[in-house]
């Protein structure tokens, strides 16, 4: 599946650079024609012919390339929910109907200064960080810090 899709990206990748280098050749090519001329009617060629063209394909490049990258990170994302659904639940002998069992069950509540959410002490998001500092409880109940989504730690005040 996915050199499918990437032998079909690259190619997409690579005609975009190169319809951009060639319209930064033509612009190239037609400041250099318009720079020679003293008289604007002489200059009008070279705008015509060379310059606005070469605007044209630098524009189109700069879209093939945006294309390409944006099909480029949907293959890695197709990619990584392939691996993800492989492995399958984390937890292989939870029971069919059974709630995930919690990533963090520490009491101890921590918060990173600055931080607008606190934590369980093993939360990864704050897990072996020096930072990380004891929560005050006054900003809990002045409702200053939110409860993190990743440790859900709601009942860890009662």
């Amino acid at each position: 599946m996915r050199t499918a899709r990437l032998r079909t990206v690259h190619p997409v990748l690579w005609a975009g650079w190169a319809v951009l280098a060639a319209g930064a050749v033509l612009c190239v090519l037609g400041w250099y024609g318009v720079s020679g001329e003293r008289y604007a009617e002489r200059q009008v060629p070279y705008l015509a012919s060379c310059t606005v063209p070469g605007a044209a394909l630098i524009i189109a490049g700069a879209v093939l390339l945006t294309h390409g990258r944006g099909a480029l990170a949907a293959a890695r994302v197709e990619e990584l929910y392939g691996l993800l659904v492989a492995a399958g639940p984390a937890d292989a002998q939870a029971a069919p109907g059974a709630a995930p069992a919690p990533l963090a069950v520490s009491g101890d509540l921590l918060m990173v200064p600055g931080g607008t959410l606190w934590h369980r002490a093993d939360c990864p998001l704050v897990a072996g960080k020096t930072e990380a500092v004891p929560v005050d409880s006054k900003l809990v109940t002045g409702g200053e810090l939110g409860p993190c989504p990743i440790c859900e730690p709601t009942g860890a005040t009662d």
